[in-house]
């Protein structure tokens, strides 16, 4: 069964409290999505442990319920 929008923003922000985030249904079939997030606990970190935290707090629907996440990850400017 497909996640929705709400519940991967829901999700994010669980585990990462101050996260701002956007997420896009690319597909329109709720298993195909862009998120951007954004973090000040991402600062100094490099893209792949920023998309570590992204995955983790997925707690392991990524590649099941959803499918395929397009993820920009930063910290605030």
């Amino acid at each position: 069964m497909p996640m929705n929008a709400a519940d991967i923003e829901t999700m994010i922000k669980a585990a990462i409290p101050d996260a701002r985030v956007t997420i896009r249904d690319l597909a329109g079939d709720g298993d195909h999505y862009a998120a951007e997030v954004v973090s000040e606990s991402f600062r100094g970190l490099t893209r792949v442990k920023q998309h570590q935290k992204v995955y983790e707090a997925l707690k392991g629907n990524m590649g099941g319920a959803l499918h395929a996440l397009a993820l920009q990850t930063s910290a605030p400017d």
